[in-house]
Protein backbone atom coordinates (compact mmCIF):
# COMPACT_ATOMS: atom_id res chain seq x y z
CA UNK A 1 0.00 0.00 0.00
CA UNK A 2 1.51 3.14 -1.32
CA UNK A 3 0.66 6.48 0.18
CA UNK A 4 2.70 9.99 1.30
CA UNK A 5 4.19 8.38 3.97
CA UNK A 6 5.71 4.96 2.46
CA UNK A 7 6.90 6.80 -0.39
CA UNK A 8 8.94 9.60 2.28
CA UNK A 9 10.35 7.66 4.24
CA UNK A 10 11.20 4.34 1.96
CA UNK A 11 8.86 1.86 3.67
CA UNK A 12 6.62 -0.65 2.29
CA UNK A 13 3.63 -0.57 4.68
CA UNK A 14 1.85 2.73 6.65
CA UNK A 15 2.36 1.83 9.82
CA UNK A 16 5.07 3.63 12.65
CA UNK A 17 6.20 2.04 15.56
CA UNK A 18 6.76 4.93 18.34
CA UNK A 19 9.91 5.51 20.00
CA UNK A 20 8.97 4.47 23.77
CA UNK A 21 11.19 5.05 26.06
CA UNK A 22 12.86 1.43 27.71
CA UNK A 23 10.33 -0.23 24.86
CA UNK A 24 11.87 1.14 21.22
CA UNK A 25 15.21 -0.30 21.54
CA UNK A 26 17.10 -1.98 18.62
CA UNK A 27 15.51 -5.72 18.45
CA UNK A 28 12.33 -4.20 18.59
CA UNK A 29 12.82 -1.37 16.02
CA UNK A 30 14.77 -3.97 13.69
CA UNK A 31 11.70 -6.74 14.05
CA UNK A 32 9.38 -3.56 12.96
CA UNK A 33 11.31 -2.19 10.13
CA UNK A 34 12.06 -6.01 8.63
CA UNK A 35 8.33 -6.63 8.83
CA UNK A 36 8.07 -3.52 6.55
CA UNK A 37 6.84 -0.51 8.92
CA UNK A 38 9.13 2.67 9.96
CA UNK A 39 10.44 1.29 13.40
CA UNK A 40 11.44 4.48 15.80
CA UNK A 41 14.33 4.18 18.38
CA UNK A 42 14.09 5.60 21.46
CA UNK A 43 17.10 7.86 22.65
CA UNK A 44 16.32 9.83 25.49
CA UNK A 45 16.83 7.23 27.50
CA UNK A 46 20.42 6.41 26.22
CA UNK A 47 23.73 8.44 26.29
CA UNK A 48 25.63 9.45 23.30
CA UNK A 49 27.39 6.09 23.15
CA UNK A 50 24.87 4.08 24.02
CA UNK A 51 23.22 5.59 21.32
CA UNK A 52 25.43 5.27 18.37
CA UNK A 53 25.74 1.50 19.26
CA UNK A 54 22.07 1.24 19.32
CA UNK A 55 21.78 2.40 15.69
CA UNK A 56 24.74 0.27 14.56
CA UNK A 57 23.04 -2.91 16.34
CA UNK A 58 20.18 -2.25 14.47
CA UNK A 59 21.73 -1.60 11.17
CA UNK A 60 23.42 -4.37 11.48
CA UNK A 61 19.71 -6.08 12.27
CA UNK A 62 18.24 -5.04 9.04
CA UNK A 63 18.45 -2.70 5.47
CA UNK A 64 15.58 -0.94 5.76
CA UNK A 65 15.00 2.42 6.98
CA UNK A 66 14.24 3.04 10.63
CA UNK A 67 14.21 6.68 12.61
CA UNK A 68 15.18 7.89 16.10
CA UNK A 69 13.66 9.77 18.50
CA UNK A 70 15.16 12.81 20.35
CA UNK A 71 14.10 15.57 22.97
CA UNK A 72 14.65 18.82 20.97
CA UNK A 73 15.07 20.52 24.05
CA UNK A 74 17.96 18.27 25.44
CA UNK A 75 21.51 19.74 26.31
CA UNK A 76 23.09 16.97 23.67
CA UNK A 77 20.85 17.70 20.82
CA UNK A 78 23.25 18.66 18.64
CA UNK A 79 25.47 15.68 19.16
CA UNK A 80 22.68 13.26 19.20
CA UNK A 81 21.38 15.13 15.60
CA UNK A 82 25.53 14.88 14.55
CA UNK A 83 25.90 10.66 15.28
CA UNK A 84 22.33 10.28 13.60
CA UNK A 85 23.35 11.87 10.38
CA UNK A 86 27.19 10.38 10.84
CA UNK A 87 25.27 6.96 11.06
CA UNK A 88 22.83 7.58 8.09
CA UNK A 89 19.94 7.02 9.84
CA UNK A 90 16.13 8.16 7.41
CA UNK A 91 14.58 9.84 9.90
CA UNK A 92 14.44 11.95 13.10
CA UNK A 93 11.00 12.00 15.41
CA UNK A 94 10.57 14.23 17.97
CA UNK A 95 8.49 14.68 21.22
CA UNK A 96 8.99 18.26 21.43
CA UNK A 97 8.68 20.47 18.22
CA UNK A 98 12.14 20.71 17.35
CA UNK A 99 13.46 24.61 16.38
CA UNK A 100 13.77 25.60 12.64
CA UNK A 101 17.04 25.24 12.65
CA UNK A 102 17.39 21.88 13.88
CA UNK A 103 15.04 20.72 11.04
CA UNK A 104 17.19 22.69 8.81
CA UNK A 105 20.51 21.16 10.04
CA UNK A 106 18.69 17.84 9.43
CA UNK A 107 17.13 18.20 5.97
CA UNK A 108 20.67 19.79 4.76
CA UNK A 109 21.81 16.32 5.64
CA UNK A 110 19.01 14.16 4.00
CA UNK A 111 17.14 13.18 6.97
CA UNK A 112 13.35 13.24 7.20
CA UNK A 113 12.08 15.09 10.07
CA UNK A 114 8.63 14.00 11.55
CA UNK A 115 8.05 15.93 14.95
CA UNK A 116 4.72 14.65 17.24
CA UNK A 117 2.33 16.98 17.69
CA UNK A 118 -0.97 17.23 19.87
CA UNK A 119 -2.54 20.44 18.38
CA UNK A 120 -3.24 22.09 14.85
CA UNK A 121 -1.48 24.90 15.68
CA UNK A 122 1.88 23.05 16.45
CA UNK A 123 1.65 21.30 13.14
CA UNK A 124 1.00 24.80 11.05
CA UNK A 125 4.04 25.81 13.23
CA UNK A 126 6.54 22.66 12.47
CA UNK A 127 5.29 23.01 8.94
CA UNK A 128 6.43 26.30 8.14
CA UNK A 129 9.37 25.63 9.92
CA UNK A 130 9.83 22.83 7.23
CA UNK A 131 8.55 19.57 8.61
CA UNK A 132 8.92 17.07 6.51
CA UNK A 133 5.28 15.04 8.04
CA UNK A 134 3.82 14.99 11.09
CA UNK A 135 2.59 12.38 13.65
CA UNK A 136 -0.68 13.48 15.54
CA UNK A 137 -1.84 12.23 18.93
CA UNK A 138 -5.38 12.26 20.34
CA UNK A 139 -6.29 11.83 23.66
CA UNK A 140 -6.67 8.21 23.67
CA UNK A 141 -3.12 7.94 23.36
CA UNK A 142 -0.25 6.83 25.84
CA UNK A 143 2.23 8.75 27.78
CA UNK A 144 1.68 12.36 27.71
CA UNK A 145 -1.23 13.26 26.00
CA UNK A 146 -4.29 15.73 24.64
CA UNK A 147 -7.53 15.94 25.86
CA UNK A 148 -8.78 16.15 22.03
CA UNK A 149 -10.47 12.76 20.35
CA UNK A 150 -8.36 11.44 17.23
CA UNK A 151 -11.17 11.45 15.56
CA UNK A 152 -11.36 14.98 16.07
CA UNK A 153 -7.75 15.98 16.33
CA UNK A 154 -6.97 14.22 12.84
CA UNK A 155 -8.98 15.84 10.54
CA UNK A 156 -8.24 19.38 11.73
CA UNK A 157 -4.52 18.66 11.45
CA UNK A 158 -5.15 17.05 7.88
CA UNK A 159 -6.78 20.09 6.54
CA UNK A 160 -4.08 22.91 8.03
CA UNK A 161 -0.86 21.52 6.51
CA UNK A 162 -0.04 20.20 3.68
CA UNK A 163 2.44 17.68 4.34
CA UNK A 164 1.52 14.23 5.64
CA UNK A 165 0.19 13.51 8.56
CA UNK A 166 0.38 10.26 10.60
CA UNK A 167 -2.39 8.91 12.87
CA UNK A 168 -1.38 8.13 16.70
CA UNK A 169 -3.63 7.00 19.39
CA UNK A 170 -6.47 4.49 19.39
CA UNK A 171 -5.02 2.26 16.39
CA UNK A 172 -3.96 -1.39 16.61
CA UNK A 173 -5.70 -3.34 13.45
CA UNK A 174 -6.08 -2.84 10.19
CA UNK A 175 -9.50 -1.17 10.32
CA UNK A 176 -8.30 1.90 12.58
CA UNK A 177 -5.18 2.39 9.16
CA UNK A 178 -8.11 1.98 7.20
CA UNK A 179 -10.11 4.58 9.25
CA UNK A 180 -7.20 7.10 9.30
CA UNK A 181 -6.65 7.08 5.42
CA UNK A 182 -10.18 7.94 5.06
CA UNK A 183 -9.57 10.90 7.00
CA UNK A 184 -6.88 11.91 5.06
CA UNK A 185 -3.87 10.31 7.05
CA UNK A 186 -0.66 8.97 5.42
CA UNK A 187 -0.45 6.28 8.11
CA UNK A 188 -0.91 5.28 11.48
CA UNK A 189 1.70 5.28 14.25
CA UNK A 190 1.49 2.72 17.14
CA UNK A 191 2.88 2.76 20.41
CA UNK A 192 0.99 0.24 22.98
CA UNK A 193 0.33 -2.27 19.86
CA UNK A 194 4.15 -2.97 19.43
CA UNK A 195 4.86 -3.07 22.41
CA UNK A 196 2.48 -6.13 23.27
CA UNK A 197 4.22 -7.46 20.15
CA UNK A 198 7.09 -10.65 20.72
CA UNK A 199 9.63 -8.49 19.30
CA UNK A 200 9.00 -5.85 22.30
CA UNK A 201 12.01 -7.05 25.29
CA UNK A 202 9.34 -5.39 27.97
CA UNK A 203 9.10 -8.49 30.91
CA UNK A 204 6.48 -11.19 30.33
CA UNK A 205 4.76 -10.10 33.96
CA UNK A 206 4.47 -6.45 32.48
CA UNK A 207 2.90 -7.55 29.50
CA UNK A 208 0.41 -9.86 31.27
CA UNK A 209 -0.66 -6.57 33.13
CA UNK A 210 -1.31 -4.83 30.16
CA UNK A 211 -2.99 -7.94 28.54
CA UNK A 212 -5.43 -8.23 31.40
CA UNK A 213 -6.12 -4.42 31.67
CA UNK A 214 -9.36 -3.35 30.36
CA UNK A 215 -10.31 -0.15 28.63
CA UNK A 216 -11.33 1.37 32.25
CA UNK A 217 -7.52 0.22 34.11
CA UNK A 218 -6.29 3.10 31.70
CA UNK A 219 -6.01 6.46 33.24
CA UNK A 220 -5.33 9.69 32.90
CA UNK A 221 -2.86 11.25 35.95
CA UNK A 222 -1.14 13.94 36.71
CA UNK A 223 0.10 12.57 39.80
CA UNK A 224 3.15 11.29 38.25
CA UNK A 225 5.04 14.56 36.93
CA UNK A 226 2.33 17.35 36.84
CA UNK A 227 1.50 17.13 33.31
CA UNK A 228 -1.30 14.52 31.34
CA UNK A 229 0.21 11.16 31.86
CA UNK A 230 -1.80 8.14 29.60
CA UNK A 231 -0.92 5.04 32.17
CA UNK A 232 -2.66 1.88 33.97
CA UNK A 233 -3.89 2.53 36.84
CA UNK A 234 -1.81 0.73 39.60
CA UNK A 235 -1.51 0.67 43.10
CA UNK A 236 1.71 3.10 42.95
CA UNK A 237 -0.65 5.60 40.90
CA UNK A 238 -3.55 5.74 43.37
CA UNK A 239 -0.75 6.15 45.84
CA UNK A 240 0.98 8.69 44.54
CA UNK A 241 -2.56 10.52 43.56
CA UNK A 242 -3.63 10.12 47.60
CA UNK A 243 -0.03 11.48 48.92
CA UNK A 244 0.06 14.53 50.40
CA UNK A 245 2.75 17.17 49.18
CA UNK A 246 5.66 16.76 52.14
CA UNK A 247 4.85 12.38 51.12
CA UNK A 248 5.35 13.05 47.67
CA UNK A 249 8.34 15.31 47.66
CA UNK A 250 10.43 12.79 49.75
CA UNK A 251 9.46 9.99 46.94
CA UNK A 252 10.48 12.13 44.70
CA UNK A 253 13.86 13.12 45.98
CA UNK A 254 14.02 9.08 46.38
CA UNK A 255 13.74 8.27 42.97
CA UNK A 256 15.54 11.05 41.31
CA UNK A 257 18.51 9.94 43.55
CA UNK A 258 18.32 6.30 41.66
CA UNK A 259 17.81 7.86 38.27
CA UNK A 260 20.88 10.34 38.89
CA UNK A 261 22.97 6.88 40.08
CA UNK A 262 22.11 4.98 37.09
CA UNK A 263 21.54 8.19 34.34
CA UNK A 264 25.01 9.25 35.91
CA UNK A 265 23.16 13.15 35.17
CA UNK A 266 23.88 15.65 37.58
CA UNK A 267 21.02 17.24 40.17
CA UNK A 268 21.48 20.40 38.12
CA UNK A 269 20.71 18.53 34.72
CA UNK A 270 17.37 16.71 36.11
CA UNK A 271 16.28 20.20 37.62
CA UNK A 272 17.03 21.81 34.69
CA UNK A 273 15.10 18.68 32.64
CA UNK A 274 12.23 18.79 35.36
CA UNK A 275 11.70 22.23 34.40
CA UNK A 276 11.90 22.01 30.78
CA UNK A 277 8.95 19.67 31.21
CA UNK A 278 6.73 22.18 33.21
CA UNK A 279 5.68 23.83 29.49
CA UNK A 280 4.68 27.02 31.87
CA UNK A 281 2.65 25.74 34.33
CA UNK A 282 3.36 26.33 38.00
CA UNK A 283 4.45 22.86 39.46
CA UNK A 284 5.61 22.25 43.07
CA UNK A 285 9.44 21.32 43.57
CA UNK A 286 7.81 17.57 44.15
CA UNK A 287 6.37 17.34 40.77
CA UNK A 288 9.38 19.30 39.21
CA UNK A 289 11.44 15.92 40.84
CA UNK A 290 9.22 13.60 39.34
CA UNK A 291 9.25 15.33 36.09
CA UNK A 292 13.02 14.66 35.91
CA UNK A 293 12.86 11.28 37.11
CA UNK A 294 9.55 9.70 35.41
CA UNK A 295 12.19 7.80 32.99
CA UNK A 296 13.32 5.92 36.00
CA UNK A 297 9.40 5.03 36.79
CA UNK A 298 9.22 3.79 33.62
CA UNK A 299 12.49 1.39 33.76
CA UNK A 300 11.08 0.41 36.58
CA UNK A 301 8.54 -1.86 34.91
CA UNK A 302 9.80 -1.83 31.40
CA UNK A 303 13.15 -3.61 31.97
CA UNK A 304 13.10 -4.67 35.57
CA UNK A 305 9.36 -5.68 35.45
CA UNK A 306 8.49 -4.41 38.70
CA UNK A 307 5.05 -3.39 38.31
CA UNK A 308 4.82 -2.44 41.86
CA UNK A 309 7.48 0.27 41.65
CA UNK A 310 7.39 1.73 38.16
CA UNK A 311 4.51 3.24 36.02
CA UNK A 312 3.33 1.75 32.37
CA UNK A 313 2.75 4.31 30.01
CA UNK A 314 -0.34 3.26 27.86
CA UNK A 315 -3.06 4.00 25.34
CA UNK A 316 -6.23 3.04 25.52
CA UNK A 317 -6.07 0.26 22.96
CA UNK A 318 -4.43 -1.74 26.05
CA UNK A 319 -8.01 -2.71 27.03
CA UNK A 320 -8.94 -4.21 23.30
CA UNK A 321 -5.83 -6.57 22.70
CA UNK A 322 -5.17 -9.97 24.12
CA UNK A 323 -2.62 -11.54 21.75
CA UNK A 324 1.30 -11.11 21.66
CA UNK A 325 2.20 -11.41 17.67
CA UNK A 326 5.49 -10.90 16.62
CA UNK A 327 6.02 -7.44 14.47
CA UNK A 328 5.80 -9.52 11.25
CA UNK A 329 2.80 -11.16 12.01
CA UNK A 330 1.11 -7.65 13.69
CA UNK A 331 2.13 -5.90 10.43
CA UNK A 332 1.25 -8.59 7.46
CA UNK A 333 -1.99 -8.83 9.90
CA UNK A 334 -2.91 -4.84 9.10
CA UNK A 335 -2.60 -4.80 5.55
CA UNK A 336 -4.11 -8.14 5.11
CA UNK A 337 -7.16 -6.74 7.06
CA UNK A 338 -6.85 -3.32 5.57
CA UNK A 339 -6.90 -4.54 1.94
CA UNK A 340 -10.09 -6.53 2.50
CA UNK A 341 -11.87 -3.79 4.46
CA UNK A 342 -10.95 -1.86 0.88
CA UNK A 343 -11.66 -4.37 -1.53
CA UNK A 344 -15.22 -4.65 0.05
CA UNK A 345 -15.61 -1.41 0.10
CA UNK A 346 -15.34 -1.17 -3.40
CA UNK A 347 -17.34 -4.01 -4.32
CA UNK A 348 -20.07 -2.34 -2.53
CA UNK A 349 -19.92 -5.27 -0.04
CA UNK A 350 -18.58 -4.32 3.08
CA UNK A 351 -20.78 -4.45 6.49
CA UNK A 352 -20.74 -2.97 9.68
CA UNK A 353 -18.77 -4.95 11.89
CA UNK A 354 -18.16 -4.73 15.75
Amino acid sequence: METALTRLVGVRHPIVQTGMGWVAGPRLVSATANAGALGILASATMDTDRLREAIREVKSRTGAPFGVNLRADAADAGDRVRIMIEEGVRVASFALAPSAELIAELKEAGVVVIPSIGARRHAEKVAAWGADAVIVQGGEGGGHTGEVATTVLLPQVVDAVDIPVVAAGGFFDGRGLVAALAYGAAGVAMGTRFLLTSDSTVPDAVKAAYLAATVKDVTVTRAVDGLPHRMLRTELVDALERSGRTRTLLQAVRRAAGFRRLSGLTWRRMIRDGLAMKHGKELPWSQVLLAANTPMLLKASMVDGRTDLGVMASGQVAGVIDDLPSCAELVAGMMDQAASIVGELASGGASMRA
